[in-house]
């Protein structure tokens, strides 16, 4: 039996412009590739009809499909990954295990396990970095420390990359080193234990006239103003390096966009603390209401705040939400109805198609004033000037909320001038609290 290679997919279920398995294509032995659907990972999601499991299967099956046109196939298993590995090693004689970076703290500690079992056994784990261009401590301050604020993070990440170019990974072109076998079986999805759902097309449409305008177009909710790339960014359909170069080209609004990313990412990695707890600690001190009934009424769309209700329903019924509502629905659950971040947050982990822990968390904390960088705990969004602004013709809310102006919806749970002075009140006393 001949050594071969392993490559692991996971946030970059492409064959182009794919740093690990480049790398692995050069390494010098034939590659299979594997994909695990993870149980750690399956067993966390309630929802059986989840699109980003439908849409991870279907990229699965892409990936399969396009690695036999090239003679190989995409080996997809189900269960716990150090398991898969003790099962593939007794099977192949594997040499090494290449795969990408990943930067969640379940990633973290599951790669650290795979990492010992394997090294243990005689087997070399190779991680490569793929889904940023900077990460963990590649962009900080002279003296050493992580940038906290955006603004200057970015600066520092432009200036980076004007002195070293992005780097390319041409793994497209080095496919005849796959391992040559005939084609696996994909388990049905209903062995993971979901249910197959409509989902999105799983091969991204880069739009280059929505980017180009951007600016223009991003904080207007009824219109096709923004990339809609965030999930194939999130599973690594698509590079990058090609979206910054296509940002460099297009608009430096878009690439700002991808900063912020980055920028979250690195938070994670250098202030772990902040997946269960305030960036700034003294938030942790709020005296949070956490009214269950109205918790509902926010997750359903039913507090009787257009703007508000429209994004819940289009986030329930799509996986999607404009990314100027998200800041107005975010806003409006912790500082209109005083209810703990960390429930908006994980309800938004239940939903979002696109959904990141960096980014999904640093979103959260901005809005409710706790996180690195974040808007000021007095900057209270007012609901209805956001809808007059951004809305003015009530095109979105129509569009989500079919009974509008009709009996049916809902009257405010809250008034908007009483639950703005009583946060501004709740937050005062918790900020005292800490001098």
């Amino acid at each position: 039996m001949s050594e071969i290679s392993l490559f692991w997919f996971r946030r970059d279920l492409r064959l182009d412009d794919n740093c690990g398995l480049f790398h692995a294509l050069k390494g010098g032995l034939n590659v299979l590739p594997v994909f695990i659907f993870d149980t750690g990972i399956l067993g966390n999601l309630t929802d059986r009809c989840d699109k980003r499991v439908a849409f991870i299967y279907n990229s699965v099956s892409d990936l399969k499909n396009e690695l036999g046109r090239h003679g190989s196939t995409l080996l997809v298993q189900y269960g716990e990954p150090v398991a898969v590995f003790k099962s593939l090693i007794e099977k192949y004689k594997v040499s090494s295990v290449y795969t990408n970076h990943d930067y969640e703290p379940y990633a973290v500690k599951r790669d650290k396990s795979v990492e010992d079992f394997l090294r243990s056994n005689g087997i070399s784990f190779r991680t490569f970095k793929d889904q940023v261009v900077f990460e963990k401590s590649e962009i900080v301050k002279n003296d050493g420390s992580p940038y906290t604020v955006f603004t200057p993070y970015s600066r520092a990440w432009k200036t980076s990359l004007k002195k070293k170019p992005l780097p390319e990974f041409p793994s497209e072109h080095f496919l005849d080193s796959l391992f040559k076998t005939e084609h696996s079986i994909i388990p049905d999805i209903q062995e993971t234990g979901f249910l197959k759902c409509d989902t999105m097309p799983v091969n991204p449409l880069i739009k280059e006239d929505i980017i180009s305008n951007y600016q223009l177009t991003r904080d207007l909710p009824y219109v096709e103003g923004t990339s809609n790339l965030g999930i194939y960014i999130r599973f690594g359909r698509v590079s990058i390096r090609k979206l910054v170069n296509i940002a460099l080209k297009l608009n430096d609004s878009w690439l700002n966009e991808l900063i912020w990313r980055e920028f979250f990412m690195m938070i994670i990695s250098n202030f772990p603390h902040v997946v269960d707890t305030s960036f700034k600690k003294k938030y942790d001190l709020i005296r949070w209401l956490n009214d269950e009934e109205e918790f509902q009424k926010w997750c359903n769309g039913m507090t009787g705040f257009p703007m508000v209700d429209a994004g819940m329903r289009q986030l329930n019924q799509t996986g999607l939400m404009h990314n100027r509502v998200r800041m107005v629905a975010a806003s409006f659950l912790t500082k209109h109805l005083l209810i703990d971040w960390r429930a908006g947050e994980n309800y938004f982990a239940s939903k979002l198609l696109d959904y990141e822990l960096s980014s999904n968390n640093g979103n959260w904390q901005w809005a409710s004033g706790s996180g690195c960088d974040a808007a000021p705990y007095f900057r209270i969004f007012n609901p209805y000037e956001q809808q007059r602004r951004y809305d003015p013709d009530m095109v979105y809310v129509k569009r989500w909320i079919p009974e509008y102006g009709t009996p049916d919806y809902p009257s405010p749970i809250v008034d908007h001038t009483f639950a703005r002075e009583r946060a501004l009140k709740v937050y005062r006393d918790a900020m005292s609290e800490v001098i």
